[in-house]
């Protein structure tokens, strides 16, 4: 079988467009996902067990059920109590949702990676708790988790082609829209990956730097 990329050229206006709203999708998806696994993260840690508790329960439901049917449920499911969304807004919500409960997994992580006898030291010196998360336990904690943040963030912008299920004429449902037209079913998915490989190698590009630029501090 001979490949013919000549047909996918003059699509390539729709395929960056696309594009585009992928990474919008993903870059809002992931400050979402970071305010609540941070949130979250702190709540599985924290001394209060009815906070531990909600903040397992968080982390346990989203962990054990599939992000399509997470999606599913916020776009086709909050009509039927009155809350309506744009499709875009709904996938938004729910990527980040869906990472908050892996990113506060990677939170819990690292901060119990941070020696206790620093707490300790805190509470001698009188810090409050968020005195001492804020000040001492996070800035190094976040060294811990800049791998496995960095990892979530490329999971996310995969996982985004969920979007397509939607009508959000993201990346993969250009290629959808492409592939009706043109039939080259091969050529199109082709390009479709190396779109998605070239956002994801930026993002962990950017990943690596910001950690070299941590370490250094």
């Amino acid at each position: 079988m001979k490949l013919d990329f000549s047909i996918v050229f003059p699509y390539l206006p729709m395929f960056f467009k696309g594009a585009k709203a992928t990474i919008e999708a993903s870059i809002l998806a992931i400050l979402i996902g970071l305010a609540i696994g941070t949130i979250v993260g702190v709540g599985r840690v924290i001394p209060l067990k009815p906070i531990n508790f909600i903040a397992w329960l968080y982390v346990y439901v989203i962990r054990g059920t599939p992000l399509l049917v997470q999606l599913f449920m916020i776009y086709f499911g909050l009509p039927s109590i009155g809350v309506e969304l744009e499709a875009f807004t709904a996938g938004v919500i729910g990527l980040g949702i869906n990472s908050g409960g892996y990113v506060a997994e990677i939170v819990r992580g690292g901060i119990e990676a941070v020696p206790k006898g620093q707490l300790e030291a805190a509470k001698v010196l009188g810090l409050s708790y968020i005195q001492t998360m804020w000040h001492i336990v996070l800035p190094q904690a976040i060294r811990n988790m800049l791998p496995a943040l960095g990892n979530e963030f490329i999971t996310l912008v995969k996982e985004s082609s969920l979007l397509s299920t939607l009508a959000i004429t993201e990346l993969t449902m250009v290629g959808q829209q492409v592939r009706s037209v043109t039939f080259a079913s091969f050529e199109v998915f082709i390009v479709v990956a190396l779109i998605y490989l070239v956002i994801t190698t930026a993002v962990s590009t950017l990943v690596r730097y910001i950690e070299r630029k941590w370490q250094v501090r």
